[in-house]
């Protein structure tokens, strides 16, 4: 699956967007694996309460499914103005 990573989380892990073969079945899992990669990713996904995650551009949960999706995307909450 495709993983894209936007803000600062781009910042940190280094890379706009990388493919990931994962066994994950739920996005916590798959930021498990992806912490434990390098210090890098530790460091990105070290609070994931300023983290926000969308599956195939639709907002949602680390408790999802990945069953089926085809891109994850990590992000800092949005502000308006």
């Amino acid at each position: 699956m495709d993983v894209v990573y936007f803000a600062w989380v781009r910042e940190r892990i280094g890379v706009p967007r990388e493919q990931v073969d994962t066994s994950a079945a739920t996005v916590a899992d798959l930021v498990s694996e992806l912490a434990a990669r390098e210090e890098r990713y530790a460091a990105a996904f070290a609070d994931l309460s300023a983290l926000r995650v969308a599956l195939d551009q639709e907002l949602s949960d680390f408790d999802a499914g990945l069953a089926g999706v085809r891109e994850v995307a990590f992000f800092p909450p949005m502000t308006g103005g």
